[in-house]
């Protein structure tokens, strides 16, 4: 790994001054078109403009849509008249590369791909794009080898978070918990160590990052993803895809887009209007084709009633074409519906191959090349096919020393096919650093936080103890009985082992000559408070938990999306059991996303929480670093907690697992106003706020100073080669790369601020930069564009800097089919979170 690359020793970071103990580690809205009849029945529109949708025939039609508050808005009925089976307006795959922003490396990688697929033979060209089916190689998804050209063959491998189905391999921190550290530097470096596990494990290609947004708190495999912000997402994105890549392993984007409930992924149809696509869901995508992604995932629902397999709005117009996306889209697991219509529409490689599991057919194989040799699919267009995944394969350097695979998904135990490789190294470390960077500290009354050698400590709540059956004791950690460190589902590994709460506090109390005593049954509280009282202890630690999952999974009735919010196996009893007989309760969380705290939150007994999230194979570890001060917190929350989940944007249709509908209806009528967001433009008062962390030290902003930077890229050339035609066949003309310009992405503002610790104690910040709109615009009231973590010694000052781009200061104008600048004064506020009023500024980047 590049050394300027790994996050500096711990020590050397966020470490408390007064650290007691040496430290060793290191380191859509639906656009509801009403056609001018009707008004609002309560409440103002948040914005009114002219725009492009398409109806059920794929024809485009233009209209005038208001956007109305949700709760106040008759129930849509446009998408209810989508029928199954809508095919998205065409949009031509942009098989010309001339790109509005070029890439040497993408030029370098598709001379060496059309170099070597000079002499390839249709059938092999074919073969690149099909895999091999179910269960047929080592990995997940195999593409086989091509012996008469030489060529190794792919081996696609799960998960966002390690090498899934392997052995001696890591278990890193979920998305969610990179994502609670707001560090750009271990975000990155825990895409680097992902990276190199991969490769020496011999997967070309891993399945991540997940950057599917948290739309609704519930949301089953929110914890693979990044949270509820697109440009926290998209940072976390690009870090992760370039830590990943400049390790010599593929990065896998996905699931473009729309994905974020489980309840019938594989047949609900995601319907989001195009400003909302734009700006919220694509964003992160945006940011991983800026990195160089080499693949894209689809995901098995529909978008707008098209098959995202086969959306050609999604896949040609805003992937390939508006963003430049330069490498191959891939099917999620049998998520691929056709062969002519998903190969015209912009899919590149079917996974893992098999139309159903084991069917023994395939979509692509025999039939794309029938496709091709009877003109139904354009050789053109298979050509690109083949360049793309090839390119992939030059760009990080597979071609050349790429180790063979060495462990098999389906035969673990076969002595021939394992080769028990240990890819691991030292990145326990950077594990255990993002654990605990990414431990948020929500109370913490009268510095009850860090301990400081108490002389009796007693634990209770099955969270806190190792489970009985192991770390790896459910299949695809589907269960859940002690310490929760992931969800479940496809985006796990097994752990190497599983360091619990439990064991590193008694390695703690053991140095610091602590009394140590527990009870961990959650529904005998008599006996808990009976021990608790027996013990005297100076403080009790409360360990609390909820899970979710992949829909393949059903545990405990929740079918991957939580049934609800609230703490699993009586959690919030037994916090009040504790609380009841203790004045001095701490309460740690592992939970894979938002959780109800409101039974116990405001108990006068209850003195400090933490949030740990779901911290990997270290958790216990992380957990105690920040617990006694060695680490001081700096972790922020990468969601919304609301007071109710009725406060919520939006939530869960719990529609039947089984039966009708067979094509449910998911209506993004919040449209802008995810997260954070929402909670503004209604003025609800969360519990606690997007962006939200305590630290053990105090800081202060002061001097912002927002400046405007020259520009060298053309405005004219922007706007002749950035045009859009919209008619009634859905074409375009519109440039490749016309999103990323220079013109747009180039900084263009410079904004900074002085951050200075007027604390005690060694710790670390996280200001935010937040952007308000024009009101005229229809945003929110504030938006996230950027984020520093900055380390302070006690009463030190740094200044902290950001640029900005055109496009950062941009909305989507859907009329223009173009970002564009809005006319009028636009403020920033830096704060500690999304609530904060922060220290604000104005400026006009357009016209005034």
């Amino acid at each position: 790994m590049p050394p300027s690359r790994y996050p500096p020793p711990l020590s050397l970071r966020c470490v408390a001054a007064s650290c007691p103990i040496p430290i060793t580690i290191m380191l859509l809205l639906v656009l509801y078109f009403s056609g001018g009849s009707g008004s609002p029945t309560a409440s103002s529109p948040r914005y009114t403009q002219t725009g492009v949708y398409f109806n059920s025939t794929g024809t485009a039609a233009y209209a005038s849509a208001t956007l109305y508050n949700p709760a106040a808005a008759p129930t849509p009925n446009y998408f209810d008249s989508v029928p199954p089976g809508y095919t998205s307006p065409q949009a031509p795959a942009p098989l010309n590369r001339t790109s509005l922003n070029p890439s040497p490396r993408w030029d370098a990688a598709y001379t060496k791909a059309r170099a070597y697929l000079s002499n390839w033979t249709l059938e092999e060209k074919v073969q690149l794009a099909t895999g091999a089916g179910w269960q047929i190689g080592r990995c997940l998804g195999n593409i086989p080898a091509i012996p008469s050209q030489k060529f190794p063959g792919l081996c696609l491998q799960d998960s966002p978070l390690g090498v899934r189905l392997a052995d001696y391999v890591s278990a890193f921190p979920a998305g969610i918990n990179v994502a609670s550290t707001f560090d750009k530097d271990l975000m990155y470096a825990r895409g680097y160590a992902m990276g190199e596990e991969f490769k020496g494990k011999g997967a070309n290609v891993a399945l991540g990052p997940a950057t599917n947004m948290g739309r609704v708190a519930a949301g089953g495999r929110n914890w693979e993803s990044f949270g509820g912000d697109p440009y926290l997402s998209g940072w976390a994105t690009e870090m992760t895809v370039k830590g990943m890549q400049d390790a010599g392993v593929q990065a896998v984007v996905k699931h473009y887009v729309g994905n974020e409930v489980e309840r019938k992924r594989e047949m609900s149809s995601s319907n989001i209007d195009d400003r909302t696509l734009r700006e919220i869901y694509v964003h992160p995508f945006l940011r991983a084709v800026q990195s160089d992604v080499v693949s894209v995932m689809a995901s098995y629902n529909l978008i707008n009633g098209s098959w995202a397999s086969q959306n050609a709005q999604t896949l040609n117009q805003i992937l390939k074409t508006d963003l430049g996306f330069q490498g191959y889209v891939m099917s999620d697991w049998q998520g691929t519906h056709s062969g002519v219509l998903a190969a015209i529409n912009g899919l590149d490689m079917t996974m893992p191959g098999d139309i159903v599991f084991n069917s023994g057919d395939s979509y692509f194989g025999y039939n794309l090349t029938a496709a091709v040799r009877n003109g139904s699919v354009s050789t053109a267009r298979l050509e690109d096919m083949a360049e793309r995944i090839l390119a992939g394969w030059f760009l990080v350097g597979q071609d050349e020393g790429y180790p063979a695979v060495n462990f098999d998904s389906f035969r673990r135990l076969s002595t021939l096919n394992n080769s028990h490789v240990d890819v691991r190294a030292d990145h326990d470390v950077v594990i255990r650093e993002i654990g605990a960077a990414s431990t948020v500290l929500l109370k913490n009354v009268n510095s009850t936080l860090p301990l400081k050698r108490p002389r009796s400590i007693f634990l209770a709540g099955s969270d806190l103890a190792p489970s009985p059956r192991g770390p790896n004791g459910f299949e695809d950690r589907g269960g859940l009985n002690g310490t929760l460190a992931m969800g479940w589902g496809s985006g796990t590994a097994e752990f190497p082992y599983l360091v619990d709460p439990l064991t590193a506090i008694s390695y703690q109390a053991r140095h610091d000559r602590s009394l140590l005593d527990w009870h961990f049954d959650d529904w005998d509280l008599k006996t808990l408070q009976a021990r608790a009282q027996t013990a005297q202890a100076d403080l009790v630690l409360v360990g609390v938990h909820s899970d979710s999952g992949e829909e393949y999974i059903t545990y405990d009735g929740n079918v991957g999306d939580r049934n609800n919010l609230s703490a699993w196996n009586n959690g919030d009893n037994v916090v009040l059991a504790a609380a009841n007989v203790s004045s001095n309760v701490v309460v740690i969380v592992h939970s894979v996303g938002p959780m109800d705290m409101e039974k116990w939150i405001e108990h006068p007994n209850v003195t400090a929480v933490l949030w740990a999230g779901l911290p990997g194979q270290e958790s216990g570890n992380s957990l105690v670093d920040v617990l006694y001060g060695a680490y001081s917190p700096s972790g922020r929350l990468p969601y919304t907690i609301a007071k109710r989940r009725e406060d919520y944007p939006a939530d869960i249709d719990y529609v039947p697992v089984r039966g009708p509908p067979y094509q449910p209806q998911v209506n993004y009528t919040e449209g802008l106003f995810i997260d954070y967001r929402h909670f503004q433009e209604r003025k609800i008062t969360p519990r606690y706020p997007f962006g939200f962390g305590l630290s053990y030290t105090k800081f202060n902003y002061t001097n912002l100073l927002i400046t405007p930077l020259t520009q060298t890229s053309n405005i004219q050339e922007h706007h002749s080669r950035n045009v859009h035609h919209a008619g009634a066949s859905g074409g375009n003309t519109t440039q490749v790369g016309s999103s990323l310009t220079p013109y747009l992405q180039d900084p263009f503002y410079h904004v900074s601020i002085d951050v200075q610790n007027v604390g005690n104690i060694t710790g670390c910040e996280v200001p935010q930069l937040y952007l308000s709109f024009p009101a005229s615009t229809g945003e929110p009231p504030k938006v996230l564009r950027d984020f520093s973590k900055v380390k302070l010694w006690p009463w030190d000052a740094k200044r902290v800097e950001w640029t900005l781009s055109r496009y950062d200061l941009s909305i989507w104008d859907v009329a223009a089919q173009r970002w564009k600048i809005p006319d009028g004064e636009m403020g920033v506020v830096v704060g500690k979170d999304s609530a904060d009023e922060g220290v604000k500024g104005m400026f006009c980047p357009g016209q005034c």
